[in-house]
């Protein structure tokens, strides 16, 4: 009798996996349910899979991993916990990513997988910025590696306790509890267990769930330990609890607990009471895996004691509300519903992943293009940077070559000046001449690599110059020289050997030509934030003097006023000043030229 109701038991089971699945299928068909919490984050993650809205997508993959955490699917947790990561990586979202890492690993130490949950805390501290953080889950990674010695984890779960507190982070304040509670229990220490099981309900405020689920856990202690009865006050409080509430998946659970603690304490009939209640309860709400539950335990009791009727009745009775319970239940609606959106979701990761792949290689290809033109760029800039330089130093040879070009008609001149005196017997003259005459050679010579020098050194030169062409036609002409008060000779610069030529072709082309005495003046003055350089002589003028110069002083004369405006312009353009240069002649009754160099005032080159 007792083997016919056992193969009754089967038969019936193996008959209603089907039905149920027959049963799933036609409940879309029927009436529309309400959208569980998993069904709604599964839908907002199919949204932002369409928009490819990567931070809602992190969020959404978290939010489904807490939800199924929260149903006690820990494998598809974990699954979703590791796509939030990988997403909020690619946001660099360090805080979020260190979080959900933590997570993970406590997903993972939940299932016993102990070597990815330290791989995972370390990684959640390494990340962490605040240290606080950073030891909590080092001294998690550590826990887990002394999990052959309980004693050695009490004080990592102590320090976390203390840590967390200080963070004001009460849930993780709960979960440390816990751990210590099943900690204590490792080492045969319930009442520390129970007490630690206190502490974590008192962290948990706001979690019903995690307070219903603390409590069952510490009449699960009581029961090990023989008290029943404070086993069963603690689940009668609960199912009072969920009666007040209309909470009736808790009601059907805590009978269902009840039930076993009396079978526990062999009071039978009060445990056939509380399962045909929950059993009951499960039809009527339509929770088919409670109502089999309850189902499975009865009648296995019944069995056992040859009761072959009852079970008969009860089997009876849960086919007649076979359909019903299969159309209310939520439960099947959900794993259905969330099978079809799963498919989807998968179909749009993979669809994501290939946008991905496709902007990836885009952006690898733009940027090899930029870098390209970066190059090309770099290489065009050295090229133009190269040509610029090497046009400067063509324009400095040049600007030095032509100041070159002045020397040998001023060595010239000097040396006809020398031969001279000596022609003339004047031999002390001549000695004179040529000592004056060497000491402005050397000066020369020591700046004429030069392209600016100061006006202080300028004027020594000019002054030996003039002293030198005085001497030799002391009775054709006097000259002088004026400063402005307001230039400082030692720091203001000006161009190297402009003035001098110019001097060169008052003296020789028109103050030697009068019969009286001439005079030569050099100004410098300040005017504008400007250096006038004038050169005034009262000679014969522009006009006479091209009358009297023979072709080849015409020739050079030419070459020299073209030198010195090749120079100023070489000049402007090395060095970005504005020098200008004119020359022109008295008008009557008035006699001689003026030449007039305007000179930006300058105090330092680059």
């Amino acid at each position: 009798m007792r083997l016919k109701g056992k193969f009754f038991t089967l038969l019936i089971l193996v008959l209603l996996s089907p039905f149920m699945v027959i049963a799933q299928d036609s409940i879309s068909k029927k009436k529309a349910m309400p959208v569980s919490k998993i069904s709604k984050a599964s839908n907002d993650l199919k949204k932002s899979l369409e928009v490819n809205d990567e931070a809602q997508i992190a969020q959404n993959y978290e939010r489904l991993a807490n939800e199924f955490l929260g149903k006690g699917d820990k494998s598809k947790a974990e699954e979703y916990f590791k796509k939030a990561i990988a997403s909020y990586t690619k946001l660099k979202l360090v805080d979020d990513k260190t979080r959900v890492t933590r997570s993970l690993a406590k997903v993972q130490e939940s299932q016993k997988d102990y070597d990815s949950a330290i791989k995972n805390y370390e990684v959640a501290g390494s990340m962490a910025e605040d240290k606080s953080v950073e030891k909590i889950n080092t001294n998690d990674a550590n826990r887990l590696r002394s999990v052959a010695s309980p004693v050695v984890q009490e004080g990592y779960l102590n320090s976390n306790i203390k840590l967390l507190k200080k963070e004001n982070k009460s849930e993780e304040v709960s979960d440390a509890f816990i751990q210590k509670a099943e900690n204590s229990l490792q080492q045969k220490n319930k009442e520390v267990a129970i007490e630690s099981y206190k502490q974590a309900i008192a962290y948990a405020k706001g979690k019903p769930a995690s307070i219903i689920k603390i409590n069952n856990e510490i009449a699960k202690v009581y029961a090990s330990d023989n008290q029943f009865d404070k086993a069963i006050v603690i689940n009668e409080k609960l199912l009072a609890a969920a009666k007040t509430k209309q909470d009736f998946y808790t009601q059907i659970k805590q009978l269902q607990s009840l039930s076993t603690l009396y079978f526990q304490k062999e009071e039978p009939n009060k445990a056939i009471v509380a399962l045909k209640e929950a059993f009951t309860l499960a039809l009527q709400k339509g929770n088919s895996a409670e109502a089999k539950s309850s189902l499975i335990s009865l009648t296995q009791y019944y069995n056992k004691k040859g009761k072959n009727k009852e079970s008969l009745v009860l089997y009876d009775q849960f086919l007649q509300n076979f359909d019903q319970l299969i159309q209310s239940d939520t439960t099947l609606i959900d794993v259905k519903t969330f099978q079809v959106s799963e498919d989807k979701i998968r179909q749009l990761e993979k669809e994501k992943s290939l946008k991905d792949e496709l902007i990836t290689r885009k952006n690898t290809f733009n940027y090899f293009l930029l870098g390209s033109i970066g190059l090309l760029l770099l290489f065009f800039a050295w090229i133009v940077k190269s040509l610029f330089a090497i046009k400067t130093k063509n324009k400095e040879i040049a600007l030095q070559s032509l100041r070159r070009e002045m020397n040998p008609h001023f060595i010239f001149n000097s040396l006809n000046s020398v031969n001279q005196f000596i022609s003339e017997n004047k031999e002390l003259e001549a000695n004179k001449y040529l000592t004056s005459y060497s000491n402005l050679m050397r000066n020369t010579m020591e700046n004429s690599n030069k392209d600016f020098v100061t006006l202080d050194n300028e004027l020594e030169q000019l002054k030996k110059y003039l002293e030198l062409e005085h001497l030799r036609f002391q009775d054709k002409f006097d000259f002088k020289i004026s400063v402005d008060q307001e230039l400082d000779p030692e720091r203001t610069l000006i161009p190297n050997m402009i003035i001098q030529p110019h001097l060169e072709n008052a003296i020789w082309h028109g103050l030697r030509y009068l019969d009286d005495k001439g005079l030569l003046l050099l100004q410098f003055e300040l005017v504008k934030g400007k250096v006038i350089i004038r050169i005034d002589d009262n000679g014969i003028g522009l006009t006479k003097s091209k009358e009297l110069k023979t072709i080849n002083q015409k020739a050079h004369e030419s070459r020299g006023m073209s030198n010195t405006k090749e120079r100023i312009s070489l000049l402007n353009e090395l060095y970005k000043k504005n020098i200008s240069f004119k020359i022109f002649e008295k008008t009557v009754p008035e006699r001689g030229t003026i030449v007039e160099i305007n000179c930006p005032l300058i105090d330092k080159i680059g």
